[in-house]
């Protein structure tokens, strides 16, 4: 009996654990963006500004643009808790929530907390918007 309720103890504190997990940055968190953006506008090439970008609240994506011409299209959800990104400042994209900073280059963490960069979708210019690919 005293097994059953170690493992039952066990099991309570692994779920308490899980939830403080979730709840550890649920007033940024959101919706990742959809699997399949092929095809999708995210964006009109005027609304990017060079040296910053736009974030898609829809499709839970920022578009930049890091030099004329060159638009890049990342997933705007933190990697480190899932809180949402600002929009670009001088060529950095930050968390608000814990102080990540991302490189709009290509998405790589320039500050931690977060280990791992935003995730990128291959994208094009097609009739003056930027579509994923």
């Amino acid at each position: 009996m005293a097994e059953e309720l170690t493992r039952r103890a066990a099991l309570g504190v692994a779920g308490l654990t899980g939830l403080a997990g979730v709840a550890g940055c649920a007033s940024g968190s959101g919706p990742e963006a959809p699997a399949n953006l092929s095809g999708k506008e995210v964006a009109k090439v005027s609304e990017v500004p060079v040296g910053g970008g736009r974030l898609n609240g829809e499709l839970k994506l920022l578009v930049t643009q890091p030099t004329e011409g060159v638009f890049k299209v990342f997933t705007s959800k933190c990697p480190h808790q899932g809180c949402g990104v600002g929009v670009p400042k001088d060529g950095i994209a930050d968390c608000p929530c814990h102080g990540s900073e991302f490189d709009i280059t290509d998405g790589s963490v320039k500050k931690g907390p977060a280990k791992t960069g935003l995730r990128e979708y291959p994208a094009e210019v097609k009739n003056g918007a930027v579509v994923v690919i």
